[in-house]
């Protein structure tokens, strides 16, 4: 969804789980991947589905732990490094510093492929700088689940719906690294495979794998660092000076989807909503009022669906399926409404979501 600047109103391209407008309107994702792993089968670690399927289950405390230790690195320690998403045969990458001063938590992401962008971030406000455009973004952070913090809410509550394996060992980006596997306990949602830093925890590489185990999408550190010889200031500083750009705040409210007549009820075990928002969308005519859009948000901790409702209006959209990498797209419409389901997860789980949402009109 674009506004008049050209920008995505719905947020940064790093989101794992972003809003689409249209059937076509493509992925906004900006995570990364080491892409030659995929054709690399020499590791022991990433051999096969058999290679997973025969270890036993972890004891629930080690997995508790290692989920632990994962989520908290991604947010305490200080690294540098480039990280590589690749998705098909399409590759993006990244650098990201990360580190934490007075209490505060600050990044800053720099793409390094297609249009120029940086992203700061101090704690959960984030500002998108498009270069050519000389505009910022300024927004609060909604998905705390970007690479490599992908792990949202308590860890532990993914156990309810994964199954823990360990894997083995391997080394990324030269630094040694367990690698865990998390099994999904039923159809609705895909397999994961991460690798964790030994010394650290942070996380250095994911894959998303099917239901044959073969991979969907992988995001991994090409390079890191964690004696980082940087700047702090240089976050900070960024932040204030946006003196000569135009500066946007798109508008975010939330939203009582059942008080509008909605009810999306969270059919499939293990999805607990998240939030409900309301942003706007420009309007497809020129001079004509930008359009509301209500998303809600449900996640199980590691995948992610979002529903969005809005008018039909003068959209010429149609119904339909898309799928790109481990992302699939459901549009269909309802009444008045065009009702659109976005996830990480297999499509018999969007049409889950899909066929439990219904629409009563608010008296």
């Amino acid at each position: 969804m674009r506004g008049r600047h050209g920008v995505a109103v719905f947020g940064i391209k790093r989101l794992r789980i972003a809003a689409v407008s249209v059937l076509t309107a493509g992925l906004l994702a900006l995570s990364g991947v080491h892409g030659a792993y995929a054709a690399d089968a020499s590791s022991s670690a990433a051999s096969g589905a058999s290679g997973v399927m025969s270890e036993p289950v972890a004891a629930r405390g080690d997995a508790e732990s290692w989920l632990a230790r994962i989520d908290r690195a991604a947010r305490q320690e200080t690294y540098e490094g480039t990280f590589t998403y690749q998705r098909g045969g399409s590759f993006q990458s990244s650098k990201i510093v990360h580190y934490l001063d007075y209490g505060n938590e600050y990044e800053q992401v720099e793409g390094l492929d297609g249009r120029p962008t940086r992203t700061l971030r101090k704690n959960d406000d984030v500002w998108t700088f498009v270069p050519d455009r000389k505009l910022v973004i300024v927004d609060r952070r909604s998905n705390k689940y970007t690479f490599p913090a992908l792990l949202a809410g308590d860890p532990t509550q993914l156990l309810d719906v994964y199954d823990v394996r360990p894997v083995g060992d391997d080394r990324i980006a030269g630094y040694a690294t367990q690698v865990i596997a998390l099994e999904p306990k039923d159809s609705y949602r895909f397999a994961f495979r991460l690798w964790f830093d030994k010394k650290t925890g942070l996380l250095l590489r994911a894959q998303t794998l099917d239901d044959k185990h073969q991979v969907l999408e992988q995001i991994a550190f090409s390079q890191i660092t964690f004696t980082v010889p940087y700047d702090h200031r240089i976050v900070a500083s960024g932040i204030r000076e946006t003196s000569g750009w135009s500066v946007v705040h798109p508008p975010i409210d939330t939203v009582d989807m059942a008080a509008e007549g909605w009810r999306v009820p969270p059919v499939v075990a293990g999805f607990h909503a998240i939030r409900e928002i309301r942003r706007p969308m420009a309007a497809r005519e020129p001079g004509d009022p930008p359009v509301q859009v209500d998303q809600a948000v449900y996640s199980d901790g590691l995948s992610a669906v979002s529903v969005f409702v809005e008018p039909v209006g003068k959209s010429d959209r149609k119904e339909g399926i898309a799928s790109s990498g481990a992302t699939h797209i459901l549009v269909r419409k309802s009444g008045d409404f065009w009702v659109t389901v976005v996830g990480e997860v297999p499509q018999p789980t969007l049409e889950q979501f899909a066929s439990a949402i219904a629409y009563k009109p608010a008296k």
